[in-house]
């Protein structure tokens, strides 16, 4: 086994552990993607709000409140974690793709 492999999956089930965590102790799921992807399938009770209105749209996020963002990939949750880290959010996780997200929830 690579060095780098050992590191992808020691970081990635930490990342996991986290998004876990926050997921069951009743975080706010935030779909980050278009408002159509978002239509054609979503994970059910999330929230959605489009990356390109993320910054306009804080009033609908509590700030004491853990938030989880996701994706269709992974990219635009990334850029939605910084965003919110950058307007005051503390308690921020970046749940990557729906699909990982949607893993953990049914796991």
């Amino acid at each position: 086994m690579s060095m780098m492999h050992i590191f992808k999956q020691l970081f990635n089930s930490t990342g996991n552990n986290a998004l876990k965590a926050a997921i069951n102790d009743g975080a706010l799921l935030v779909d980050v993607r278009s408002a159509g992807e978002f239509d054609t399938g979503h994970i059910e009770g999330s929230l959605n709000i489009p990356l390109d209105q993320l910054s306009f749209q804080l009033h609908r996020l509590q700030k004491d409140k853990t938030i989880v963002v996701y994706c269709r990939s992974g990219n635009r949750s990334k850029a939605a974690k910084a965003i919110l880290l950058q307007k005051g959010f503390i308690n921020v996780v970046d749940g990557g793709s729906i699909n990982n997200v949607y893993q953990l929830l049914t796991a």
